[in-house]
């Protein structure tokens, strides 16, 4: 579904340097499958996730989706952000809608299709509330029916749990599988959460300090469903604790299971 072939990403500083973000990137992401990208801050994550995105044009190499060479934003790729970014003066309904406004692609049974998504995420009842009547996990879940309504293939997600408490954040990643469950798609993830990013995750990218490059790639062969008693699995420790020592090196040891 994605495909990223030596992609690099350079750009001008406002002191008039040159920012080597990326460098060298090759990724293949399957259709349906969950990818984490997890690294230093700094190293590129977004950036990456905004050239996939279309936001962005790469400097060198090629980034293609369904085979096709991304050069501007795709009808096919949902975006869900840290900050749900919600228009205040809409309503939640009017919130999940609001893509097919500005694609033009409003049809007769997509209020229904909204209402159905928001009742998927637990938001019954809310659609005529405002964004400021939302918690912050329930504004998240409106702004991921958002990012579902057009029904893209792709979903990429940049630290959409970044800004949650613990307990909120937890309750979002359980959330978040069972969507991905209910409707499967190609979903790309950003997170500084090791654990995150292997209790979700088919596989995790690690990468390395700016100019980001791929580390490696590692698996997480967990069954599905996944479930926080998992954390405690050997092989959840073993995969947490190789990406902390990949990230921080010797230090890895000492940030322990909250980083």
């Amino acid at each position: 579904m994605i495909q990223i072939t030596n992609a690099s990403k350079t750009y001008a500083a406002r002191d008039g340097s040159t920012v080597h973000a990326l460098s060298g990137i090759d990724l293949e992401i399957a259709d349906a499958e969950f990818v984490s990208l997890v690294g230093p801050s700094g190293c590129g994550k977004s950036t990456l996730l905004r050239l996939v995105a279309g936001l962005a044009p790469a400097s060198g190499g090629l980034i293609d989706v369904d085979g096709e060479t991304v050069d501007q934003p795709r009808r096919d790729i949902g975006i869900v952000f840290q900050s749900p970014t919600l228009l205040p003066w809409e309503t939640v309904l009017d919130n999940v809608l609001f893509p097919l406004k500005i694609m033009h692609s409003m049809s007769p049974d997509a209020p229904d299709r909204a209402r159905a998504l928001l009742r998927l995420v637990g938001l019954d009842g809310f659609e005529e509330k405002h964004p400021s009547e939302l918690s912050g996990g329930m504004q998240q879940r409106a702004a991921i029916c958002r990012a579902l309504i057009h029904d893209p293939d792709i979903l990429l997600m940049d630290e959409p749990f970044g800004a949650l408490d613990a307990l909120t954040r937890e309750e979002m990643s359980l959330e978040l599988l069972r969507i991905w469950t209910d409707q499967p798609k190609t979903i790309l993830f950003v997170t500084h959460s090791i654990p995150e990013a292997v209790l979700l995750s088919d596989r995790v990218v690690v990468m390395s300090p700016r100019p980001g490059r791929i580390a490696e790639i590692i698996n997480v062969p967990l069954p599905r469903p996944r479930t926080f008693d998992m954390e405690g699995l050997p092989e959840f420790q073993e995969r947490s604790q190789h990406i902390r020592s990949l990230i921080f090196g010797d230090r890895g040891g000492r940030h322990g299971a909250a980083t």
